[in-house]
């Protein structure tokens, strides 16, 4: 062939090579990062992301089996509840004990209402109302993607706007996990925050979804932060509208409230040193951190749970003391 009867023929088709394969390693890039984005923010059927169990291993299953058998001996107290916001039903359960105080549980990506109950116990005791939901795309509420608070946390303030208006509840505080925090934050440092909004309990808060979703995708799923990181960057902001390159980092300056962060020092997705940076960065002094030396993300209260209840107990009783 004429290509490799000179010296500029040949360096013609190694360029060639290296641009072909250049192309082909971000073409695989691309569609490894959008299938990546469908599998872990989109609901694609009505079975997804149910009120069922999510995981099928030990821990998970005693978490959800331990909230069940908690909602089981609370029925008298349940309430099914229900509101439409920006065109979709959403659902809920609300366990009313008579107090005017109320406490929203926001589970983290994948979890359904029935997550909350494992975290409820310390609440009623408290004397707080518990209000725990099906997120949009999760368990029987509307919605299509998780946009990891963007979205949703408009959808806290009405669930938030039920309570005060249709329950005479007074005083609410947000109980977060992994999105569910940031989600709930997101709420918190809004323009249209209400008074009655008035503390977040912070479970694996993150600085922002593209380095919980790096530090799960690299070491979940084996794949390169580079390209790949920016191309599901993309995607996202492609199917949601919203670039997860800004989030709690961005925001928690704005925070007024009352704030507790608990955080495993083994958390591998939402790192300690940038949960550190987010307590850091809280504007005030209300506000206090709880180490566990052990345990997984979004699964600390099974390591121990009297230490995690007295933590919010603490947390309660210093900034919201019971009114004489």
């Amino acid at each position: 062939m004429w290509l490799f009867e000179t010296k500029e023929g040949i360096a013609v088709f190694v360029v060639c090579i290296v641009v072909a394969l250049a192309l082909s390693v971000f073409l695989s890039c691309l569609f490894v990062a959008r299938f990546l984005v469908i599998l872990q923010l989109k609901r694609t059927k009505k079975s997804k992301w149910g009120r069922q169990c999510s995981q099928q291993e030990t821990v998970q299953l005693k978490m959800y089996n331990d909230g069940v058998a908690w909602s089981e001996q609370n029925q008298a107290y349940k309430k099914d509840v229900h509101i439409v916001n920006e065109g979709l039903n959403l659902y809920g359960e609300y366990y009313d004990y008579g107090y005017d105080r109320a406490l929203i549980f926001v589970a983290g990506r994948t979890e359904g209402l029935r997550y909350g109950y494992y975290f409820a116990k310390p609440y009623p005791e408290l004397g707080y109302n518990v209000l725990t939901l099906d997120a949009r795309a999760h368990g029987e509420s509307d919605g299509t993607f998780n946009t990891v608070g963007f979205e949703e946390h408009k959808d806290l303030l009405a669930w938030a706007k039920l309570l005060h208006d249709e329950y005479g509840i007074k005083h609410i505080v947000f109980h977060g996990i992994c999105i569910g925090s940031s989600c709930a934050l997101m709420a918190l440092t809004s323009k249209d925050c209400p008074d009655y909004l008035e503390g977040l309990i912070a479970e694996g808060m993150y600085p922002n979804f593209y380095e919980t979703f790096k530090n799960h995708m690299v070491g979940d799923f084996h794949q390169p932060e580079w390209p790949t990181m920016p191309l599901v960057t993309q995607w996202v902001k492609h199917y949601t509208g919203h670039n997860i390159r800004y989030g709690n980092i961005d925001i928690i300056d704005k925070l007024q409230k009352p704030f507790l962060m608990i955080h495993s020092k083994e958390d591998r997705y939402s790192l300690p040193v940038e949960a550190e940076k987010l307590f850091a960065k809280c504007p005030h002094d209300k506000k206090q951190i709880v180490w566990f030396e052990h345990g997984a993300h979004s699964k600390l209260r099974i390591v121990d749970p009297e230490r995690y209840d007295q933590a919010i107990v603490d947390f309660i009783t210093t900034y919201f003391p019971k009114e004489n």
